[in-house]
């Protein structure tokens, strides 16, 4: 039978199987050489442990060989993730939250005589407010007399990014882009002050572990002294201690303090709210995205509707807060990313096809853009033309905030350069965005000054 499925650009290292999609369905294959694994994974229980915890994404078997490979053994449909996020977009408590699901994971299915072989971060997505497990096929048959195959992958793809991050106390995650498959002991190392050496777990784990792998690269590696059961589990320990251990520590940003100073403005915020909250009642709404969502005021808003909304900032500090309060109240249908709108997540990996860029992710059928536009306009220099032309690309129905020159945050936003921005008032926004958009409703807000619009894509859905 001819081959007719291609794996999906990200889908190719692992020869036990593969992810493809077929008719708009995302399917994985399990080939014939993993079969022994995963009849284990199966028979053991292992599996439904896993997926009773919602430690991992559940599946249906379906029996059908879609690729026409010989060496098909099975085919699974997993649950749906509405939007695939990656590490270098994630806050620091997700990636925290991200390693200590790995290893939990990892020390979970050791009873059932199974091993976790991979500790990458591509194989956790977010689904319903919680991380969760997409590889189906990361488990392979546990031999006790052997280390834990993934230990460097997770201290170079979890611990270095996240200790980066927890000694300078900067949002480092977009590393990740340019070490996509881990940042190296050695960098991290380099990276790291002194004083993280007397944290024992973080000398163990990188100072100590570069050290030794330093040593031995090049040479021929004498055979290892037999590993046990027990030290994998102690090693277990060890990891999931220092992950917990570390936290991030909030601090004052531009932005930390966004919604008490519009608090302030006679009832613009209420006003603004009752606004979107009127214009969104009468769309068909099901996927938004809160472009500048800070902490999340109008993401909430939008998921009180059960309305999955992707909430963008490149604000970490707010963004991280954003999420501690999505876990705090449970939320399942907001999702925080990591996103500069002026220079979103590109494409990256093996011909440039391995991660899909931000904007080939995201097709939603609402954006927010509220007290953005200034900050993109003189802030970076973005023209109405090249915002109408972004938005275009990811949405049908867009609310955007208008916030015209003489507004207080304007002004003070000229203080710090020269106004060149000669064409920004409201005419030639609008004359930019009605080359893609169609204008449906405008209010202003409250005595503000600012105005709030309700546009439609001119152009039909993706």
């Amino acid at each position: 039978m001819q081959q007719t499925i291609q794996p999906l650009p990200s889908s190719f290292r692992d020869p036990s199987g593969f992810v493809f999609e077929k008719d708009g369905i995302i399917y994985r294959q399990v080939n014939r050489i993993f079969k022994e694994h995963f009849d284990l994974f199966l028979s053991t229980g292992c599996c439904d442990h896993l997926i009773n915890n919602k430690w991992l994404i559940p599946h249906e078997e379906v029996d059908n060989n879609f690729s026409g490979a010989p060496d098909w053994y099975k085919t699974l449909r997993p649950k749906k993730i509405p939007f695939i996020s990656y590490p270098y977009e994630w806050s620091f408590d997700m990636m925290k939250d991200a390693a200590l699901l790995t290893l939990q994971i990892a020390k979970e299915v050791i009873p059932f005589g199974m091993i976790l072989k991979d500790a990458t971060p591509y194989n956790i997505q977010w689904l319903d407010g919680r991380p969760i497990f997409i590889d189906s096929i990361s488990f392979e048959k546990y031999d006790t007399s052997k280390p834990w195959i993934a230990y460097r992958q997770f201290c170079e793809c979890f611990l270095s990014p996240l200790l980066l991050m927890y000694y300078s106390a900067q949002s480092l995650q977009t590393l990740l882009l340019a070490y996509p498959e881990g940042i190296p002991l050695a960098v991290t190392r380099s990276l790291l002050p002194w004083r993280s050496r007397f944290s024992f777990h973080t000398y163990l784990h990188i100072h100590l572990h570069e050290r030794l792998s330093a040593k031995s690269a090049g040479k021929r590696q004498s055979p290892q002294a037999e590993f046990s059961q027990k030290k994998l589990l102690r090693l277990l320990d060890s990891l999931q201690s220092l992950v917990a251990s570390l936290s991030w520590k909030d601090k004052t940003t531009t932005w930390a303090n966004y919604y008490d100073e519009a608090g302030l403005r006679k009832n613009y915020l209420e006003t603004k709210k009752n606004i979107v909250d009127q214009w969104v009642e009468n769309l068909e709404v099901r996927t938004a995205i809160d472009l500048g969502a800070n902490e999340g005021a109008f993401s909430f808003l939008l998921s009180g509707k059960t309305i999955r909304t992707i909430a963008a900032d490149f604000d970490h500090t707010a963004l991280n807060k954003l999420y501690r309060k999505i876990k705090k109240e449970n939320n399942e249908n907001i999702l925080p990313v990591f996103i500069d709108v002026a220079n979103p997540t590109p494409s990256i990996g093996l011909n440039n096809a391995e991660r899909k860029s931000f904007l080939e992710r995201v097709n939603v059928d609402l954006a927010l853009a509220l007290a953005l536009v200034h900050h993109l306009a003189v802030g970076k220099n973005i023209p109405f033309e090249k915002m109408a032309e972004f938005f275009d690309k990811i949405t049908n129905c867009l609310i955007i905030e208008f916030i015209p020159k003489q507004d207080d945050k304007v002004q003070f936003m000229l203080q710090q350069k020269k106004d060149i921005y000669h064409s920004y008032n409201e005419e030639n926004f609008l004359a930019a965005f009605q080359e893609y958009f169609s204008i449906l409703e405008k209010r202003l807000i409250a005595e503000s000054n600012r105005t709030l619009f309700l546009m439609r894509r001119i152009r039909q859905s993706k």
